[in-house]
């Protein structure tokens, strides 16, 4: 199977859980930063950026990201990626397109996550490393 619908789904799931539960703070000398522009092309594809740093865990570990503009209540997420934890800071970027808004340069509000799927019997169960809640700028590019 390819990697990449996998880790969709696999961060979908991951979305949907950190919607129902809220994530705990952040371990000493884990953290996730946003930055504080982000792009936003024409064909409404946003990129979003930071930094993070994590220990080292049991199971595979991913930054993802959502933003939301108009409604703070409806957020859309941003792409996904892999991240290395080995306790040094590192940089993440997320691009996706955002689909049923379209999103405008100006203010928005970008949430980035650290989170580890650790194995746990049957399913792996999410734990987070580090989560950021921040306002930002979108910017044309």
């Amino acid at each position: 199977m390819p990697l990449r619908p996998v880790l969709a789904a696999t961060l979908g799931g991951a979305a949907l859980l950190c919607a129902l539960a809220a994530p705990a703070a952040a371990a000493p000398g884990e953290s996730v930063t946003v930055d504080s522009t982000a792009r936003l092309a024409a064909d409404g594809t946003v990129t979003l950026s930071g930094t993070y740093r994590c220990l080292p865990g049991t199971g595979p570990v991913f930054v993802s990201s959502s933003v939301s503009q108009a409604d703070p209540r409806v957020r859309h997420g941003v792409g996904g990626g892999a991240a290395r934890c080995d306790g040094i800071e590192h940089r993440w970027e997320n691009s996706g397109k955002v689909s049923s808004e379209t999103l405008e340069a100006g203010a928005a509000h970008v949430q980035a996550n650290v989170m580890e799927l650790r194995p746990s019997g049957l399913v792996p169960l999410p734990v987070f490393h580090a989560t950021q809640d921040r306002d930002i700028t979108l910017v044309r590019s």
